[in-house]
């Protein structure tokens, strides 16, 4: 624009800064602009005119936000609250309760300490933040990390996470941290480490773990040696029990040390983790009929109902059930708890719902249940209760209901406030009934007068001793009684006696002299004897009578003695209780080799001869692949079976990170990256090329990624809710998914009492539930295994009442849901992955599912009638990560081939030909069809019956016909095709040269044979198929040398990946 005369430019948000200084600069020459054209920002400019500004006024003061200005990219501003210098942004001391979302991108170093932060969430912000060096969450109130929460955060090099409530320590908390060097765990809560916890942080040299818990039983072995063979043990952690290892550091401790002495000695429980005998479904954990005697320990935290009735459970640890902030209901009747101590539900803020009817309850201390404000049902019911303490329900502001009958309840003037509170709103239903004095036998606790409950007699021992267990002085010999919480005493006993009781007399038995068990008598004064159980002799039974004088051992077996008793122990190649059977190696229960490994008997003994990628004498080890890695630009190698991947540093993409990162910031202004609207994903223009494609996100397709089409579901109650299924003319729906879980809902869809559609995993195979309103229902089972971990594509097609199946375009089988009712109606939302809880407990009481456990693992596609979900359409998604990337290893130079959805047709005249199999209405049962099902592509609409415009396509070299609007359609060409019909040939082919490499100044000694790919390929891109690794030496101009490994084309091919 050489010949402007006028310029306007005012009334427009100007960033007066360096990057502006050029049109400073342009207005000093060319007083052209007459608008008056004034700054918006920084505020030191605001409202001062541009063309009179001198130009060393333009300074970048905000140089990161503002960095790319030119480009027309400016950063987020500062969070609100918090304060920014530099790239460091502090939002310390705020009351935060989750990190801000809005945190700018060029933030190195976020400090986030004394906050209310609870939990670090896996919601891809971390990923958002490339410059992330430094992150400070110094005491909150941190319980746990999401797993992956950290994925990105690729640059961070330290982590402070002292001071908060974390518990435990899994093993997928910190994956993505490849940097990380320092990392701070002291003064939390933390009790145990995961085995591979860290084996992701493969730069750290400092770990503090001081002032935390540490439960050193057989579950923390293996940290002792990983601490010395890391080096860590600079701020190594303490033991805090059991009481033999207090206080000694877990690194000094041998490994033998490490005991587990019960079945409670407990390891990680993990977040997916649900107790023993109980079934974890959503939220609710149910534990009932289970024959416990405690309540379990591990309870999920999110836990909104617990149900443990109907077992034997004798007390209540509080410490079992405080961490359950969102418990609202509590089920505990028909056990045998016998008393409530203070402050048990003290941390359950939201209980609605406490139930103790039918226990054995004689006491209830007044402060038992303090802190229960949201309580509006209290059952009480059935126990052993005869006296209540004035203000023990001071706490319950939210009582609606309280059932208290069938309780002795002694009725004096100390129990005359607990009629007034049921009379002052009727909270009490007129129940409860008194059981003494005589006088008041019978009379309603909800009716009787207040002037009536009157202290004039004696309470009976047997009431008063139920709350103080001293009462009936239980201690002997003028022992003194002191009671204990929980109803318990000890008896603080005269000299000259001892025992629990205070019963025995101090005396040569004292202290019980005798081993083994052996029982001590005494003979007369200081003298005793011992009389030795079975198996034991001697003076104090100490010695073991040795029963190998006379064993059965065969075949050279050694005898080991025992208490009464022996044990021989067979020397190689043989069984059995005495040995006297050769061992069967390499035969079922009796082959020791894993992993695909041969088995070979040698008689007396067997080796295993192992597959590619294992070794070790059972061939359990995996060899470490990454030894002699090729992975390049700071990439991480991470070890595979018989292979390895490279985890790329930044933007570094290929096989071995060997490609660049494209930065869109870096294309210059003539780019046609500079104006992308890729939504998720980053911009590239491919070489040779004037336009430019986007480079999706995992998880995201599209040609501006605008479309999320698969999903990882990783927790065990993950879904997505989509709008109810049409079904009408017909339901067609393709799932790709790949799991190695046995059991999970794929999809689900339908009405507590009336029709349904369902799909789920179970026991590894594909199950099928079909009712469009006809009893009863119709079900059937895939024959194919579908849990192996591999993609599998599962075909479902509903027309009316006929329900046909197909996995991985086998054979297809159908059911019929014979019956009055023609079509399946559904009217409430589909759910895919996973159901949420409320719906999820009415299909299955009505046996629409026969498990609740939401898929886990990658739904790599899903088609509903003919058209791909995308499911950011989704009207609800809970715990799903976008794409497969961490489920699948994806080749980099393959040309992955796009699925394509069965057409209607094939799948009608498999349903027409299964019912003219089917000879009874009634018939049931399922049926295997005798013929595959086409593989028709059908994206676009429904097929014409009457006419198939591909009956006589023109479609040439192999490319598909894809039926269009009636009596027309297009051909879909093969990667590199193209043409109306197909029918131009691709011209990408190889071009062989001979020239010096060249490379920052240095190039090859001599000239290298190379090639390039170069011809059409159509809409692909003509591209290197297949290269070779070649190591070249390259001489610099100061003299200086080294060696570059570059890749030498080998074949060119279309494809479709243009990068």
């Amino acid at each position: 624009m050489k010949s402007i005369q006028t310029l306007h430019l005012a009334r427009n948000p100007f960033i007066c800064d360096c990057n502006l200084r050029w049109l400073a600069e342009y207005l000093h020459k060319n007083p052209i602009e007459t608008s008056g054209a004034r700054c918006d920002t920084p505020k030191r400019m605001q409202r001062r005119r541009i063309e009179s500004l001198r130009d060393e006024k333009y300074k970048c003061v905000e140089e990161f936000r503002t960095r790319y200005a030119g480009d027309c990219l400016i950063d987020a501003a500062c969070p609100s609250g918090c304060s920014c210098d530099g790239t460091r942004v502090d939002c310390s001391r705020r009351g935060l309760k989750d990190i801000p979302k809005d945190i700018p991108l060029y933030t190195t170093e976020l400090i986030l300490n004394d906050n209310d932060i609870g939990k670090i969430k896996s919601d891809g912000l971390f990923g958002r933040l490339p410059n992330l060096i430094k992150l400070d969450l110094r005491r909150n109130q941190v319980t746990g990390i999401e797993e992956n929460a950290f994925e990105g955060a690729s640059k961070l090099a330290e982590l402070q996470l002292s001071g908060n409530k974390m518990r435990e320590v899994h093993n997928k908390m910190f994956i993505g941290l490849h940097n990380l060097k320092i990392l701070s765990l002291s003064s939390n809560e933390i009790t145990c480490v995961m085995p591979g916890s860290f084996d992701y942080l493969t730069t750290l040299h400092t770990l503090d773990l001081v002032s935390n818990p540490f439960v050193c039983n057989c579950h923390l072995a293996w940290f002792s040696e990983w601490l010395r063979k890391r080096d860590l043990t600079a701020a190594s952690p303490k033991c805090a029990g059991p009481e033999t290892v207090r206080d000694v550091p877990i690194h000094e401790l041998p490994q033998h040390e490490f005991k587990c002495l019960s079945e409670n000695d407990q390891g990680c429980l993990g977040d997916n983790y649900c107790p023993p005998k109980c079934t974890c479904t959503g939220t609710i954990v149910r534990c009932s009929r289970a024959k416990l005697t405690e309540i379990p320990r591990g309870i999920p935290p999110e836990t909104s109902e617990l149900y443990l009735d109907v077992n034997e459970i004798q007390t209540i640890q509080a410490n079992r059930i405080s961490h359950l902030k969102a418990l609202t209901r509590l089920d505990l009747s028909n056990n045998q708890i016998g008393f409530l101590s203070n402050f048990t539900f003290s941390n359950l803020s939201k209980l609605s719902q406490l139930i103790l009817s039918y226990n054995k309850l004689q006491c209830i201390d007044r402060d038992a249940l303090a802190g229960l404000k949201s309580l509006r049902i209290i059952s009480l019911h059935g126990n052993d209760i005869s006296m209540i303490p004035e203000g023990a329900f001071t706490d319950l502001h939210s009582i609606t209901h309280l059932a208290i009958g069938g309780n002795p309840l002694y009725c004096d003037c100390n129990l005359q406030w607990l009629s007034d509170w049921v009379k002052r709103d009727y909270v009490e239903p007129g129940i409860a009934r008194c059981a003494e004095p005589a006088s008041m036998r019978d009379k309603l606790l909800l009716t009787a007068p207040a002037s009536f409950f009157q202290c004039k007699e004696k309470v009976a021992d047997d009431i008063l001793s139920k709350c103080n267990a001293c009462y009936k002085s239980p201690c002997l010999n003028q022992g003194v009684c002191e009671p204990l919480p929980e109803r318990q005493y000890q008896c603080r006993c005269t000299p000259g006696y001892h025992g629990k009781h205070c019963e025995f007399m101090i005396d040569a038995c004292y202290g019980n002299p005798c081993r083994n068990s052996g029982t001590c008598k005494l003979l007369e004064e200081g003298r005793f004897s011992c009389e030795c159980a079975p198996g034991y002799t001697g003076d104090r039974c100490e010695i073991n009578i040795d029963d190998c004088l006379s064993h059965k051992c065969e075949n050279n077996a050694t005898c080991v003695d025992l208490i009464q008793a022996y044990e021989c122990r067979c020397l190689p190649g043989f069984q059995g209780e005495y040995c006297q059977t050769k061992t069967p190696f390499c035969a079922g229960e009796y082959n020791p080799c894993l992993n695909g490994a041969r088995c070979l008997d040698h008689f007396s003994h067997y080796t295993c001869e192992c597959a590619p990628g294992f070794s070790g004498d059972n061939c359990t080890v995996n060899v470490d692949d990454c030894v002699n890695h090729m992975c390049q630009n700071g990439g991480v190698c991470v070890d595979g079976i018989n292979d390895y991947t490279c985890k790329c540093e930044g933007d570094f993409v290929g096989k071995f990170c060997e490609i660049a990162p494209f930065v869109a910031m870096m294309y210059p202004q003539t780019s046609p990256c500079q104006h992308h609207d890729c939504k998720n994903g980053i911009c590239f223009q491919p070489q040779d090329s004037n336009d430019y494609v986007c480079k999706c996100a995992p998880g995201y397709s599209g040609k501006r990624c605008e479309y999320l089409t698969s999903l990882s579901f990783m927790h065990n109650t993950s879904f997505v809710e989509l709008e109810p299924l049409r079904t009408k003319p017909e339901a067609n729906v393709t799932i790709v998914f790949s799991t190695t879980q046995d059991n999970g809902v794929l999809m689900y869809d339908g009405q507590a009492n009336d029709c349904h559609f369902a799909v789920e995993l179970f026991k590894g195979r594909i199950r099928v539930s079909y009712d469009v309103g006809n009893y009863p229902v119709s079900t059937m089972y895939s024959f194919e295994m579908v849990t192996d971990g591999k993609y599998h594509t599962v075909e479902l097609l509903a027309i009316r009442k006929n329900f046909t199946l197909r996995v991985d375009h086998g054979l297809a089988r159908s059911i019929i849901n014979e019956g009055s009712r023609e079509y399946l109606r559904l009217l409430s939302p589909m759910y895919v992955g996973g159901v949420p809880s409320d719906p999820g407990q009415e299909a299955f009481s009505h046996w629409h599912l026969r498990n609740l456990t939401s898929f886990n693992g990658c739904m790599k596609a899903l088609w509903i009638n003919h058209k791909q979900v995308d499911f950011t359409n989704a009207a609800r998604t809970q715990k799903i990560t976008p794409g497969c990337a961490i489920l699948q290893d994806e080749e980099v130079m393959e040309e992955e081939k796009p699925y394509v959805a069965t057409s209607t047709s094939s799948m009608l005249q498999i349903i027409r030909d299964q019912h003219e199999i089917m000879q009874h209405p009634a018939h049931h049962e399922v049926m295997q069809h005798q013929s595959a099902l086409s593989d028709d592509d059908d994206d676009e609409e429904e097929e014409d019956e009457s006419e198939d415009p591909c009956s006589q396509h023109q479609c040439a070299q192999g490319s598909t016909c894809v039926p269009r609007r009636p009596g027309e359609y297009s051909c879909k060409c093969q990667p590199g095709y193209s043409g109306k019909y197909c029918e131009t040939a691709p011209t990408c082919n190889k071009v062989q040269t001979r020239e010096f490499y060249q490379e920052n100044g240095c190039k090859s000694r001599k000239p290298i044979k190379m090639a390039r790919c170069e011809g059409g390929c159509g809409t692909s891109c003509c591209r290197a198929r297949k290269t070779k690794r070649r190591k070249v030496r390259l001489i610099c101009g100061n003299g200086s040398q080294y060696t570059k490994d570059i890749e030498i084309v080998r074949k060119c091919a279309c494809t479709k990946k243009c990068y």
